[in-house]
């Protein structure tokens, strides 16, 4: 199968910007929706969704100053000791975006489960995309998109990302990953 990388976009740029001062301070892993964009799919979306390793207060106040001075601003508040007791500490995502627009956005997220954990351990660079980004490996974001999402462009993205890797994909590791979703997502 010939596969092209595609063309650079306003996300990608901005996703790699982001990523560039979030890793200085915390390991971190792309999700959902952007991993089929990433490879092609043509679809529309205006945000990026990011998790990364539960932090402390003050390593979170230090990458939020980075992403200030990096022209980024954040759209539930300014202070971020009320971004992470009031959000991030709860589990509840917050988003950022660079300052003056509103859109791509970055929904950030502290990892709050073995899942979580798991895609940051598991974290890969996807060579296919042309981006230096490390996303959860494609049986995870399969299983996800399957099991617990489940909305129709979920389900397309799913079977986008399966034709794409057919030849190199562990359907072993899919139904582990969707068994784990059942068990810490859906009881």
């Amino acid at each position: 199968m010939s596969r092209e990388i595609k063309e650079r976009t306003i996300l990608d740029t901005f996703a790699e910007d982001f990523v560039n001062v979030v890793e200085k301070h915390a390991k971190y892993v792309i999700v959902s929706g952007f991993v089929a964009i990433a490879h092609g799919r043509s679809r529309g979306t205006e945000d990026v969704d990011i998790i990364i390793e539960t932090i402390k207060k003050d390593a979170f106040i230090k990458m939020h100053n980075d992403l200030l001075k990096a022209g980024f601003e954040c759209l539930q508040s300014e202070d971020p000791e009320v971004i992470y007791d009031d959000y991030l500490k709860d589990k509840i995502s917050v988003r950022y975006v660079r300052k003056g627009h509103f859109i791509p956005e970055m929904e950030l997220k502290l990892a709050k489960d073995e899942l979580d954990n798991y895609q940051i351990r598991t974290r890969k660079k996807l060579p296919l995309t042309g981006l230096e980004l490390y996303f959860s490996s494609i049986e995870m974001n399969i299983a996800f998109k399957e099991e617990l999402l489940r909305s129709e462009k979920d389900m397309d993205d799913a079977k986008h990302l399966r034709i794409i890797y057919s030849d190199v994909l562990d359907e072993n590791e899919i139904t582990r990953i969707k068994a784990e979703i059942r068990r810490l997502r859906l009881s």
